[in-house]
């Protein structure tokens, strides 16, 4: 009981202290152990001392026991008993779940205050304790080195945080500096777009003031009387191309004169060739290296990274906003070079020409205007003043210095060279107008081009309208375009595949150094007559010009062999056969070619034995002088006007006493007309056909440069090809402007197109064998009556294979329509489409409505017309799709829209203020469109747009009750009894009841009157071709010729009074016919009779042709058609031999 006892003390002695130790944790914030609460005396004196001891382990025991049962591994090898024995045993836990379980705290005080557990402590304690410290130390260095640890990695963060937050507040202060940078860029863009829309409208004002003003002032205007003449008529060329790309539209020159200031240069005032490349060769390094001219570099420049331009393109469709691209420009116009600035938006392009430069201030009419203000000036200033006053004249003609294009306008996009430098975009327009851009770099270029719209090169050359063939380089657009096999298959003419080598090679009207390029076709120019059966009358095409005459081929071939100038690569000729200065050479009689031509001559026309004067001079100097190798302009094959000095320039007298006025011409050309077009003839001629191709390897193909060009004598300065230099890897900015020079002066060759022959074109003989056979064939195919016996007042025959119903579409008197179905399968033996099981039908079949008269009211149009009106072929207008009749003199002042399929009215148009008297349509294009023209007895004409996708006038569907005209035209003083049409030449022609006949642009613009002879008034039929014809017959068969320049070409009167009159597709042909019933064929350009078709028994009302030109349908008085056979090729043959 001694153990007992003190175990009791004990534990009596530690319930103060361990009260105190809760009361002192209490004081401390620390968790506080329970208190056992203080029991009265007598009560506490009562109890035994086992129910003291639990009463005061109470809270403690519980800790114990789970102590003890935690430790039990450990306290069973150190717990022992006197013999060693273990007290706690850890294999049988029973006795320590007993313990744990136990609610009596004897056994617990019994084991803690037994002699073994005095002794394990003296024997462990010790121990324990240097464990402990040695564990606390250890515990102590891994604390340090976690504490080192965690500081150094906290330093490491915070570091991280402060170099981020560094980096964050640049990035911050970059972005907003970026940020500022942009918007200041965007308001100067804003500026810049508001101040170029500034002069745009400007610019726009002017013209419409200018407009307004011709208008008015014109004889034929409200403030304009007949008698009144002005004193000079000046004209220019306007840049309106047709199909073939050909510019003959002349428009009135508010910039004209005779330039009487001007005089002609001396003898004296030329360098020799060689003095002029010497001057231009001292401002050139002597070190500088000429690149190697391979064939295998230009596929390197041309190539393109598919996923590249992939790319480019999504990116850019991606872009939003008003500017996708904004990049300085230059615009290369004709004898000018300007600097700007292109923005292309998401709709359209914007061109700014950059006022503050240098270059452009020297011509800008502002500074000479200043100038001019001078009280006193020198003679050499003075000279100045008028110099830069031609210069301005230049930027006069120049557009677009403040253009803006809509991307609807756009129709074709070409990658160009500009100095040699493929960094040039050519953009061509709706109005069939272009513009030419140099960007800085070829990067730009791409950028450009997939900031515009997809378009390609256009729809004539069977591409696809995608962005990467307006990238494309040359000799891609070769090898992919279906062109030459069209050529090879006498589709296109050779003027059309020569324009299109040019168009695709890089040659432009905007750049005179790339002046397109044509061939002599004709040796010629002495004779009293041109037979083109003989083959010494042509140029042998497979020699270049230099090498014709065989004494200067040597002289040539000698300058290449003993070349010693080691700068530069020998050469056969020191300029190209095409440079600016040839251009303006041929035609320097018209505007703005004059102007432009002494811009760049010092104000001086050239000396008058120098001026190109006549054309068999020019030849014979091209065989002679060794300076001259220059070949010809298309101009020479289509505007005889270039012939003509219309504008009355000074231009001397040659050393034989002859003035020089007109350019004189080959005796068996009577007429600059009579020139061109025998000309023309020459090329299409079978000799020209048979040898072009092998002019085409010089000039385009193998022979332009390499071995074969040697062989050939067809070496130019190394500086006129592609390649030849790279301006950019000049430094030197004296060097590059000479090397610019250079480029300028020696011109520049087209692009190289072929590395191998060009293919020859397929004989005519072996495509068309019936067209040199003697064809007896029945002039008249077929005659169908129709029942109503109504005069057949007007035929439309649309019978192109892919329409959906070909058809010839006939209006009688009373205003029955028939849709008589066209069958293709008939036509000559050997034509296309002609089989032997088919040869037996006939090509018309009638309206199956017409044929039954009981459903013949859905072909009756019973809308009530004016009584005035006298129902003519003019009053009718069928679509190309045979869909749709438009018909006027409606008692309303409309014209009205009518279904062919149904007979129901689809459409009423208002517009005038009086009856429309006649109505006339343009070519239609792909999908349909085209142009409509009113006219009216308020003695205005209209100018509509028929939308092929919609069918309706006007394009937009939403508005249809209410459309727009595109323009009104006036001058006429009574009402309009014919008009015609061609959207080809944007032109409209129309004829007055009692005359004049006008010429009017589809922009509302009036050009001229075309004047007939005395008392050859009231016009009554109109027909224009493509070609440049315009047919008009007077009443008492009276017939004028025109060409759309107004000049009279030919004249001639008949018996018969015609009621009907068309041209053949290519304009060479006229075809009446009248009361008489004859149907006759004449030579357009001169009148003269080709053929006369037996008389039919009835008046001729109305006529057409098919799309093949080989049916002739006409509409007859007595209520029938008749078609006839006509072949215009069996006659174009019979005459185009001897002149």
């Amino acid at each position: 009981m001694g153990a007992v006892d003190a175990a009791v003390a004990c534990a009596a002695s530690s319930t103060p202290s361990s009260s105190a130790l809760a009361n002192g944790a209490t004081s401390k914030n620390l968790p506080a152990v329970q208190t056992v609460a203080p029991m009265p005396e007598d009560t506490l004196e009562n109890m035994s001392i086992t129910s003291k001891l639990e009463r005061a382990l109470e809270k403690v025991a519980p800790l114990l026991r789970e102590i003890f049962v935690d430790f039990a591994p450990f306290l069973s090898r150190t717990l022992l008993g006197s013999h060693g024995q273990e007290l706690l045993i850890e294999g049988t836990p029973t006795r320590l779940v007993c313990m744990k379980s136990s609610t009596s705290v004897v056994e617990l005080v019994m084991l803690l205050c037994s002699q073994e557990w005095q002794n394990s402590i003296q024997k462990n304690a010790g121990l324990a304790f240097i464990e402990l410290i040695n564990e606390g130390r250890l515990l102590c260095h891994a604390m340090k080195d976690h504490i080192v640890r965690v500081a150094n990695e906290a330093e490491f963060i915070l570091n991280r945080q402060r170099a981020e937050d560094v980096h964050k507040h640049a990035e911050f202060e970059s972005n907003c500096g970026q940020y500022a940078a942009e918007r200041r860029e965007e308001e100067k863009m804003c500026d810049h777009l508001i101040s170029a829309a500034k002069h745009r409208d400007h610019v726009t004002a002017n013209q419409l003031r200018q407009k307004i003003v011709n208008i008015l002032t014109n004889k034929h205007g409200a403030w304009g009387t007949l008698g009144q003449r002005p004193p000079h008529d000046f004209w220019r060329l306007d840049y309106w191309e047709d199909d073939l790309r050909r510019r003959r539209r002349f428009v009135r020159n508010p910039l004209g004169s005779t330039h009487l200031d001007v005089s002609c240069r001396t003898l004296q005032e030329y360098v020799t060739e060689e003095d002029e490349l010497v001057k231009l060769k001292t401002l050139v390094f002597p070190g500088q290296s000429v690149p190697s001219q391979s064939p295998e570099t230009e596929l390197i420049l041309e190539g393109d990274d598919d996923s590249v331009g992939l790319l480019q393109e999504k990116e850019v469709d991606n872009l939003g906003g008003p500017v996708v691209l904004s990049s300085p420009a230059q615009l290369v116009a004709p004898g000018l070079v300007v600097r700007g600035t292109l923005s292309i938006s998401t709709s359209e392009i914007y061109f700014e020409v950059d006022e503050d430069d240098p270059a452009f201030k020297r011509v800008s009419p502002k500074v000479i205007s200043t100038l001019c203000s001078g009280a006193e000036w020198s003679a050499g200033a003075l000279n100045l003043v008028v110099l830069l006053r031609h210069f301005s004249k230049v930027l006069a003609y120049t557009e677009g210095l403040h253009g803006k294009w809509m991307f609807s306008e756009i129709r074709a996009i070409f990658s160009r060279r500009h100095l040699l430098q493929n960094t040039a975009v050519e953009v061509f327009m709706a109005n069939r107008t272009s513009v030419l851009f140099n960007f800085p770099d070829q990067a730009t270029v791409k950028k450009a081009v997939h900031g515009l719209p997809r378009v390609g090169v256009g729809t004539s050359y069977g591409l696809p309208q995608d962005r990467r063939i307006s990238l494309a380089g040359p000799r891609q657009l070769f090898k992919s375009s279906n062109m030459t096999q069209r050529w090879q298959r006498r589709e296109i003419s050779n003027f059309e595949y020569l324009m299109f080598l040019n168009t695709i090679a890089g040659r432009t009207y905007n750049d005179l150094n790339q002046y397109p390029l044509f061939p002599w076709v004709l040796a010629s120019y002495d004779s009293q007559e041109l037979d083109l059966t003989l083959p010494a009358n042509f140029r042998d095409l497979s020699k270049p010009v230099g090498a014709l005459n065989p004494k200067r081929a040597a002289f040539f071939a000698e300058r290449f062999e003993s070349w010693t100038d080691d700068q530069t690569p020998p050469c056969h000729y020191r300029r190209y056969c095409s440079t600016a200065g040839s251009a303006l050479h041929w035609l320097v009689r018209m505007e703005p070619f004059a102007t432009l031509f002494l811009s760049a001559n010092n104000n001086r026309f050239d000396h008058p034995d120098r001026i190109f004067s006549s054309v068999a001079r020019s030849w014979r100097n091209c065989q002679r002088d060794t300076s001259d190798v220059n070949e010809l302009i298309p101009e020479f094959f289509y505007l005889p006007e270039m012939l003509v000095n219309a504008n009355g320039y000074h231009l001397g007298m040659r050393e034989d006493r002859a003035m020089v006025g007109d350019v004189d011409l080959p005796v068996w050309a009577k007429t600059p007309e009579d020139f061109v077009r025998i000309n023309r003839m020459a090329l299409e001629s079978e000799f020209v056909s048979c040898q072009l191709h092998q002019w085409i390897d010089l000039i385009f193909g193998y022979k332009q440069r390499g071995p074969e060009a040697v062989r050939g004598l067809n070496v130019f300065h190394h500086l006129t090809y592609e390649g030849g230099v790279s301006l950019d890897a000049i430094a030197d900015p004296l060097t590059r402007e000479a090397t610019e020079a250079q480029i300028r002066s020696f011109g520049q060759t087209p692009s190289h197109l072929l590395i191998e022959p060009h293919p020859p074109r397929s004989s005519a003989m072996h495509l068309s064998p019936l067209m040199f056979k003697d064809q007896l064939q029945q002039d008249v195919i077929m005659v169908l009556k129709f029942p109503s016996n109504s005069p057949v007042t007007h035929v439309a025959a649309n019978t192109l294979p892919h329409l959906a119903v070909p058809a010839v579409v006939t209006v009688t008197c009373g205003r029955l329509f028939a849709v008589n179905r066209w069958h293709n399968t008939v036509g000559l033996r050997g034509a296309p489409g002609y089989s032997l099981e088919q040869a037996h039908h006939l090509p018309i079949e009638m309206d199956p409505l017409i044929a039954n008269s009981a459903a013949s009211n859905k072909r009756q149009i019973t809308d009530l017309v004016d009584q005035s009106i006298r129902i003519g072929t003019q009053c009718f207008v069928v679509t190309a799709d045979n869909r749709y009749i438009l018909v006027c003199g409606f008692w309303d002042k409309s014209f009205r829209v009518y279904s062919s399929e149904t007979g129901k009215l689809t459409q009423i148009v208002f517009g005038h203020w009086d009856v429309v008297t006649c109505l006339a349509r343009s070519e239609s294009y792909i999908g349909g469109d085209c142009y409509i023209v009113s006219g009216s007895r308020d003695a205005t004409l209209l100018l509509w747009y028929w939308s092929g996708r919609h069918h309706i006038i006007g394009d937009n569907p939403v508005n249809s009750d209410y459309p727009a005209p595109r323009a009104v035209l006036t001058g006429h003083e009574q009402e309009v009894a014919c008009v015609a049409v061609c959207a080809e030449l944007g032109l409209v022609i129309s004829g007055a009841q009692d005359g004049p006949c006008l010429v009017h642009t589809i922009t509302g613009d009036l050009l001229r009157a075309l004047e007939a002879p005395e008392s050859w008034r009231r016009p009554r039929l109109i027909s224009v071709s493509s070609e440049g014809h315009c047919i008009i017959y007077y009443e008492r068969g009276r017939f004028c010729n025109f060409s759309i320049n107004g000049k009279l070409l030919a004249r001639m009167e008949l018996d018969d009074s015609s009621r009907a009159i068309l041209l053949s597709s290519d304009g060479h042909n006229l075809v009446t016919g009248g009361d008489n019933g004859v149907v006759q064929v004449w030579q357009a350009c001169s009148l003269k009779p080709l053929y006369v078709y037996p008389a039919c028994d009835a008046a001729i009302r109305a006529m057409d042709l098919s799309h093949d030109q080989r049916t002739l349908i006409t509409g007859m008085a007595s209520g029938s058609i008749v078609a006839f056979n006509i072949d215009f090729n069996r006659w174009h043959y019979e005459h185009q031999h001897r002149y």
